[in-house]
């Protein structure tokens, strides 16, 4: 089997890779090779440099996922993005690779499909942004998409174009409507979820960390390791399980701001906690206050789909899988 990452370079990129690796294996078929690419040059997994072709490239150039294609990989993890806060304020940048790159490798499989019949299992990753307010308790399978947000526009379009292409028999997708991952390693980034992990990332390291929003305000989280096993699990689910609906909201924990600090309180210290500033920001109040804060995702429960239960459990898994590697 041959497996293609596109934005290999993004933290989930990189851990999906490094997964990939040490598994050997996407569900009962043994991985050959590994094609990984970025606008930023990725790293191969170590001890798979023989068996992994690293590339820098844009999808939203006119010829590049035709080149991406060359080898025709059996599976496609579409991740390449840029985040909501740039997308926000950046429109033509935000169209350009959220959409137009998505488009345009879309439009090489058909390309391909129309010459030898290649039609790969394309994972995906959309975002909970899809949905806009007014929200119900809880966003159940068949709440509608309205995104107020172009990020979440540009993924609800993205969805849209998965499905089709899929109906046609172009490809067979998989979309995932991921929650916001917590606890992100590294440095901060231009999200405007950013501050969720920040507030509990650098206390646990010793250092401040701003807070935009409210202690009230709840949203809806997965770890980094559970984001990656629903990209793992989605390559190989049974495309006639999934039906037709190919976009699937996932499994999380709805959590508020407090109960995050309360986490880190009980899981590192008060000490942690003492770190948190409170800086209120009303741009960022006002994205994070058109995003979902629970969900009930039984279609991707029912199809294997799992995630953390509690925000003690999300914060460990960063100790055991991030913490170490962290530089101030």
């Amino acid at each position: 089997m041959k497996v293609l990452i596109i934005g290999a370079s993004g933290m989930l990129g990189a851990k999906l890779a490094r997964r990939i690796a040490d598994d050997g294996r996407l569900g009962d078929r043994e991985v050959e090779h590994l094609s990984l690419v970025d606008v930023v040059s990725p790293s191969a997994p170590a001890g798979w440099e023989s068996r992994t072709q690293a590339s820098v490239a844009d999808l939203s150039e006119p010829g590049v996922a035709a080149r991406l294609l060359e080898a025709r990989p059996d599976v496609v993890f579409h991740l390449a993005a840029i985040v909501s806060g740039e997308a926000e304020q950046d429109l033509e940048k935000g169209y350009r690779i959220n959409l137009d790159g998505t488009r345009e490798l879309f439009e090489a499989i058909r390309h391909c499909n129309a010459h030898d019949g290649y039609c790969p299992r394309v994972v995906f990753s959309s975002s909970i942004a899809v949905f806009g307010a007014p929200f119900p308790d809880r966003i159940g399978d068949d709440f509608h998409l309205t995104p107020l947000t172009s990020y979440g526009t540009q993924k609800a379009m993205g969805e849209l174009l998965l499905a089709d292409y899929t109906r046609r028999g172009i490809l067979d997708g998989v979309g995932l409507r991921l929650p916001t991952l917590c606890i992100r390693p590294g440095t901060p980034n231009l999200a405007a979820s950013g501050f969720f992990s920040n507030i509990l990332r650098e206390p646990i390291h010793g250092h401040e960390a701003v807070l935009p929003v409210e202690d009230t305000v709840r949203h809806w989280f997965a770890s980094p390791r559970a984001a990656v096993g629903f990209l793992l699990h989605a390559a190989t689910l049974d495309g006639e399980r999934i039906g037709p609906r190919r976009n699937l909201s996932l499994p999380g924990l709805s959590a508020t701001v407090a109960e995050q600090i309360e986490a880190l309180g009980r899981v590192v210290g008060s000490e942690a906690v003492a770190l948190i500033r409170r800086e209120p920001d009303a741009g960022i109040r006002a994205i994070v206050g058109n995003w979902a804060e629970d969900l009930a995702p039984v279609r991707a429960r029912e199809l294997g789909f799992v995630a953390e239960r509690s925000f003690d459990e999300i914060i460990q898994v960063y100790l055991e899988d991030d913490a170490s590697q962290h530089v101030s």
